[in-house]
């Protein structure tokens, strides 16, 4: 347990110091778009002395080193700022648009478990059988359909020439919830890729596992074949998923841009969206210590349950 102990310390110090360096990367990159904020809010016909005024209303006439500094001295009392364009707290934005984007990812990661993990065990149990050539072709197919391209084919189908459901979330705000049939189409696309990948890793996971020495040794010992494939070799083939699974709600909980656009939800890839384009740099600075965060805890939360239903692999620094 201390071995374990002091692997978790050093994973969240590594990852204090990656999210410290993404948000220096997002700052440095912000700062090196043409324009600003000021220029943003003065509009298609700018004049420079309101550019002026707004800039300095703004303090971007200040160094940029100074602004970080500022910015970064408020991080340790949870201060992520205020933004340039309204003068709203960051976190008011952030938790306006983080339950949407929480109620797809949680939408899409409800049934993404048991739809791959079952479509992977059962290509692995007809391996190289008309059912595993079926699920492989099918899962290899979805997969390269890029997440844009499919929701333009089911709005097309189920919205426009069916009518069965509403195209955009348009209308409906934040209140997702009280809008299921909003909800179907995202939550179809997000699904598609990731079922398709955690199918397939958990497929070769399954095929090693079985054909491994324990697996041979448990059957010689006359163990029934359903308990060996489920309770000796699927967590060994989940395992190496989780961190698949951890990379999955990772993408959904950090904005799927493409997905929000198309279908006009509110989450918080529409905010990183329109932060960009108003050169919003308090957002876009507390967005990247969001995602930083979120994906350092769901990384490590894998790793911990890939170790406990795989003990006999090394937790690797």
């Amino acid at each position: 347990m201390s071995g374990l102990g002091s692997w978790v310390a050093r994973r969240l110090l590594l990852g204090c110091v990656q999210t410290v360096a993404v948000v220096l990367l997002v700052f440095g990159l912000t700062e090196a778009l043409p324009g600003d904020a000021a220029v943003a809010l003065a509009g298609d016909q700018p004049d420079p002395a309101r550019i002026a005024a707004l800039r300095e209303a703004m303090e971007l006439d200040r160094p940029a080193h100074e602004r970080f500094a500022d910015w970064a001295a408020g991080l340790p009392r949870g201060d992520l700022g205020h933004s340039l364009a309204s003068g709203r707290p960051v976190s008011s934005y952030l938790s306006g648009a983080f339950g949407p984007s929480l109620l797809l990812a949680a939408l899409t990661v409800v049934p993404l478990v048991p739809l791959g993990v079952g479509l992977g065990v059962l290509a692995a149990r007809f391996e190289d059988r008309w059912v595993d050539r079926l699920v492989s072709a099918v899962t290899l197919g979805v997969y390269a359909v890029p997440e844009f391209a499919l929701g333009v084919l089911l709005v097309t189908v189920f919205a426009l020439r069916l009518d069965w459901l509403p195209p955009t979330a348009v209308g409906y705000g934040t209140d997702l919830l009280g809008h299921p049939a909003a909800l179907v189409l995202p939550v179809l696309v997000l699904l598609a890729r990731p079922v398709c990948s955690l199918s397939r890793l958990v497929r070769a996971g399954m095929i090693d596992a079985l054909a491994s020495p324990y697996v041979a040794q448990a059957r010689r010992y006359g163990i029934p074949d359903a308990r060996v494939r489920y309770a000796h070799a699927l967590p060994n083939a989940v395992a190496p998923a989780t961190q698949q699974l951890a990379r999955t709600v990772d993408w959904l909980l950090c904005g799927v841009i493409v997905v929000e656009a198309l279908f006009v939800i509110p989450g918080l890839g529409t905010v990183l969206m329109d932060a960009v384009a108003e050169r919003d740099v308090p957002v876009v600075q507390g967005l990247a210590v969001v995602f930083g965060v979120v994906t350092v805890v769901l990384n490590l939360g894998a790793d911990l349950v890939a170790h406990r239903f795989a003990p006999r692999t090394e937790v690797a620094a």
